[in-house]
């Protein structure tokens, strides 16, 4: 089995629309990612809290893909490279509808100041 097929389960579905820590604490977000090996949606490096790259830290799920419309690259924390992957499980996005950035009502009005660079 290679590294790559370790890292991602293509038959696990997102844990659901939106950060899953942003969500428990009253947070926003940035834009989403999503653990191709567990389904955790955690938000981006740009986002103040950087869920996703904690997440990964945390449990050695080393490869994410973007949980963005439109968007379907895959990052590997191993290599600190775009790589090629497989379909997920549906959906492979949050709403078209979702405000970005999310959620709406919890981003404060000023939310380009406080993002990372």
């Amino acid at each position: 089995m290679s590294r790559q097929s370790e890292a991602i389960d293509t038959s696990v579905p997102p844990s659901g629309t939106g950060c899953v820590e942003c969500d428990a604490t009253g947070g926003w977000w940035f834009h989403l990612r999503r653990c191709a090996a567990c389904g955790h949606i955690g938000c981006c490096d740009n986002s103040p809290s950087q869920h996703a790259t904690a997440h990964a830290e945390a449990t050695g799920h080393p490869v994410i893909q973007s949980f963005e419309p439109g968007e379907d690259w895959f990052w590997d924390y191993r290599t600190d490279n775009f790589l090629d992957g497989p379909v997920l499980a549906a959906p492979t996005q949050h709403p078209q509808d979702q405000s970005v950035p999310g959620p709406q009502g919890r981003v404060p009005a000023d939310w380009p100041s406080k993002l990372h660079p």
